[in-house]
């Protein structure tokens, strides 16, 4: 929207200065030539896409759920649509579930309140409609619509997108997210927290349990507990504690845990491939870089990783005590980063350690997308009691913001990169309710 205004400025001001040296039938035809290309760029603009479809489509799922009554609206955009056309998806929207026979009204007054979220993947706009009524579990319908035909993402001040999109909440702390299925949505995820992971799938839009597998251990958890959970080969399930190490078992499905504190992968296991993992490099001339698979030791009584690493990077067996780490594949190397315990961001190349005190949070995570320079860090940052994140690029050492904040309901517990290395499991305690949220982050590009 900030590109519109500035742009329609620019024509008022020409007729402006011209306004006192044109002949008044002349500044007509020039007025009228202007009026004529306002109204066809709106004609345009108006023509970019027809969102009737799939707004019926979400329209009837949300109806089925809740029936004829009395429900309270909400949407949220997390999708590069702009302003304008959001707007027009949720009046859309709105006219759609009244001509079902839904009555909108204020939260108060409501029996069910729906909250619907635009979102997107590379190939279709997404939107989930969270529906709850009383005391009961959120019931999920959703939709998927291709993106119009030579359609582009809004321009926004920066050039990348950063969306949230909403996957879990519980009362119990949630140490990591892994989805397991996903047709285009996620339609399988595990949950890690402290005792136990639940596995769960959706079925008629709502999340339904389908088996609890309890994490055994002989010592008590410390104080601040953090985990990893990751996708191993042939669908089994890895699961890293303070000096815990469980793998699932497939027939019966259970895990095996033993208490041994082997190092914890720093690289997402989607992304590896035995010992090494092939990554798009950001370099043209360079397009495949090999990436070693790295580890890191975990201090079992405490919330930090020790420094020691294996194999290392280059040089470097260990680095100083860190809480989290993310790379960047450069042409010829490998760029590490690490949130070291003492506030400063470690840059570690194989060679070479530069520091920096960023501003940033203790959580660090890296993905890759088709923007930009290809690779992208997500770090997150407090204000207050709440966090947020935000992408990073770094053309050399020093950090350039590529997407606005994206606030969190609180202060982030965990940031891991997801077992496909183009998105991120972000988790954070409600300041409002007390309960986890985990959600899961996407980058866009913006044209």
């Amino acid at each position: 929207m900030h590109g519109a205004v500035y742009n329609s400025a620019i024509p008022a001001a020409i007729f402006k200065s011209m306004h006192g040296r044109l002949r008044p039938a002349f500044r007509l035809g020039i007025f009228s030539l202007f009026l004529l290309f306002m109204f066809e760029g709106t004609a345009v603009v108006a023509r970019a896409a027809d969102w009737s479809l799939p707004e019926q489509e979400l329209a009837k799922k949300i109806a089925a759920v809740t029936g004829p009554g009395a429900v309270a609206f909400t949407l949220e955009n997390q999708s590069s649509l702009g302003q304008r056309e959001s707007e027009i998806v949720e009046n859309g929207l709105r006219s759609a579930v009244a001509g079902l026979g839904l009555r909108l009204v204020a939260a108060e007054e409501a029996a069910a309140t729906v909250k619907i979220t635009l979102s997107e993947n590379v190939a279709s706009y997404v939107w989930v409609a969270e529906i709850r009524q009383g005391a009961g579990e959120a019931a999920v319908v959703m939709v998927s619509t291709p993106r119009p035909e030579g359609s582009s993402a809004v321009r926004e001040s920066v050039p990348l997108s950063l969306r949230k999109i909403p996957l879990w909440t519980q009362d119990d702390p949630i140490l990591d997210v892994a989805v397991l299925e996903e047709n285009p949505a996620p339609t399988q995820i595990a949950v890690l927290d402290p005792e136990k992971v639940s596995l769960y799938r959706m079925q008629e839009g709502k999340w339904q349990a389908e088996q609890s597998l309890v994490i055994a251990h002989a010592r008590p958890w410390p104080r601040d507990l953090r985990g990893r959970l990751i996708l191993g080969r042939d669908h089994l399930l890895e699961v890293y504690l303070p000096g815990v190490v469980c793998v699932s078992t497939a027939s019966p499905l259970g895990l095996n845990c033993r208490d041994r504190d082997d190092p914890w992968p720093l690289v997402a296991g989607g992304l590896s491939a035995g010992g090494s993992s092939i990554f798009p490099s950001a370099g043209a001339s360079n397009p495949l870089a090999l990436v070693p698979q790295m580890k890191a030791f975990f201090a079992s009584s405490r919330n930090f990783f020790t420094g020691a690493l294996t194999p290392g990077v280059g040089r470097f067996s260990a680095v100083p005590k860190f809480y989290s780490a993310a790379l960047l594949p450069r042409d010829k190397y490998i760029l590490w980063l690490f949130a070291a315990t003492d506030g400063q961001v470690h840059m570690i190349d194989g060679i070479s350690d530069q520091t920096a005190r960023l501003g940033w949070g203790s959580d660090l995570a890296s993905v890759r997308s088709a923007c930009g320079a290809g690779w992208q860090v997500l770090a997150t940052s407090s204000s207050n009691a709440a966090d947020s994140v935000r992408a990073y690029e770094l053309p050399d050492r020093d950090p350039v913001a590529v997407s606005a904040a994206v606030d969190l309901p609180g202060p982030a517990t965990a940031l891991w990169t997801e077992a496909k290395g183009d998105t991120a499991i972000v988790v954070a305690k409600s300041q409002e309710t007390g309960s986890y949220e985990a959600f899961r982050l996407a980058l866009a590009c913006s044209q």
